[in-house]
């Protein structure tokens, strides 16, 4: 009998980012202790996510969104099985059924099945020329309609509409975005940060329709206008609908598991079906689903832990946004809009495009960070994300807390942070 075959069967549903992470913790703690075998629908290995807009703008190549390449997965003796779906999972006899017949017995499964692209219920959709961003495959079939002169509009001015219009806008296209609501990132910027990103949109020759609903796409044959709620038509070759994502629970609600949005789990990450956990953007923590890749990240590490013995749990997260837009550096984290028992620190300099708004609450004695918008300079961002999740008094350091790290006492400086930041 080989040492393989006594190691307790794991099998990971996803091949993404959350897996992936899972993979590298659980391997690092108890390496000798399961066997691995991920399967994932999509061909490639697990990639990351958030270059995509770079790989749609030509800034990088395919390969540089590779996380771990094929030598470290076979070197920790994970199997991978890519390109082929799940299509069913049995909890009473613990086996999972894949799309080429085969079955999967396992001891744990994980479902890090992820996330797609919401397509709107509106006349037109199903026109050729309309188009998600979510993948892999997405961006190639947008890297091959894209071109010089190409009339581009994307639906949805979050996160994911954003990084595609600025991708097709870097390809060279003809692009506007469309955005239900009256500021773009609406979920992560204040209303002053958010008109500085559409400026610096905007300078990107990129056109934005704020307050503006999409009633159907229109063509014959194929894409060749968008009709808005207001009578306006726009041209369009292509139509790009970037305005959210669903959890993919399917799979676990066809076996029965329990599901809201997402696919509901405990503060250990499991569902209520035995031996069976979620993460990522798939997994419904405390009634919310998390889209981004840090609280992925947090539920992957604690999974690990425990699986390998070690107490631990996942309490939430404190959701914090740190990307480039547009070329522009933008972060938020927690509470950034305020509101009643919360005070302001608003540091702006708008002849070099920065902002900075931190959100303050008085507890008792003590005052504490609860939120932050960064625009411009976004270097203090995991500063002010650790003093929000330590919840260390700052009051002390008040007076020069928007002046960022640097020029705080040492009990607040960079050498406080954790390692993971």
């Amino acid at each position: 009998m080989s040492a393989t075959s006594l190691r307790e069967p794991v099998v990971i549903i996803g091949n993404g980012m959350a897996a992936a992470k899972f993979c590298e913790e659980l391997t690092a703690l108890a390496p000798e202790r399961f066997a691995l075998t991920v399967v994932g629908a999509e061909p490639h290995l697990a990639y990351n996510r958030v270059l995509l807009s770079s790989l749609l703008a030509g800034e990088v190549v395919a390969d540089d969104l590779v996380l771990k390449d094929a030598g470290w997965w076979a070197a920790r003796g994970i199997e991978l099985k890519l390109g082929t779906a799940v299509t069913a999972v049995d909890t009473a006899a613990r086996e999972v059924r894949l799309a080429d017949g085969s079955v999967l017995g396992y001891g744990r499964l994980v479902l890090a099945t992820g996330s797609s692209a919401i397509r709107l219920p509106l006349p037109g959709m199903e026109l050729p020329g309309v188009m998600t961003f979510r993948d892999m495959a997405d961006v190639g079939a947008l890297l091959a309609a894209a071109r010089p002169g190409l009339r581009a509009i994307v639906i949805g001015g979050g996160l994911l509409g954003l990084e595609a219009a600025t991708g097709l806008a870097g390809a060279g296209a003809d692009t506007a975005i469309i955005h239900l609501a009256d500021r773009l990132m609406e979920r992560q910027l204040d209303a002053r940060a958010a008109g500085l990103l559409r400026q610096a949109v905007e300078a990107r020759g990129i056109a934005v329709h704020l307050d503006a609903a999409t009633q159907a796409i229109e063509g014959t044959g194929r894409v060749e206008g968008l009709r808005l709620a207001d009578g306006r038509v726009l041209p369009a070759d292509l139509v790009v609908v970037a305005c959210g994502v669903k959890p993919n629970a399917d799979l676990a609600r066809a076996a029965g598991i329990g599901c809201g949005r997402g696919v509901r789990v405990d503060d250990h990450l499991a569902t209520d079906a035995p031996g069976v956990f979620a993460i990522g953007e798939c997994a419904e923590h405390r009634g919310q689903v998390y889209g981004l890749v840090e609280p992925a990240y947090e539920q992957a590490r604690v999974l690990a832990r425990r699986l390998a013995g070690t107490l631990s749990a996942y309490a939430g997260s404190v959701l914090a946004t740190n990307l480039k837009v547009s070329g522009v550096h933008v972060f938020s984290a927690g509470d950034f809009l305020g509101g009643a028992g919360t005070q302001e620190l608003v540091l702006a300099d708008p002849g070099l495009g920065l902002y900075r708004r931190l959100v303050l609450r008085a507890d008792g004695s003590a005052t504490r960070l609860v939120g932050a918008v960064l625009f411009g300079d976004t270097a203090d961002g995991l500063f002010y994300l650790d003093l929000m999740r330590s919840g260390r008094d700052i009051g002390a350091a008040r007076a020069a807390l928007a002046f960022g790290r640097a020029y705080l006492a040492p009990d607040l400086s960079t050498q406080s942070l954790p390692e993971a930041a």
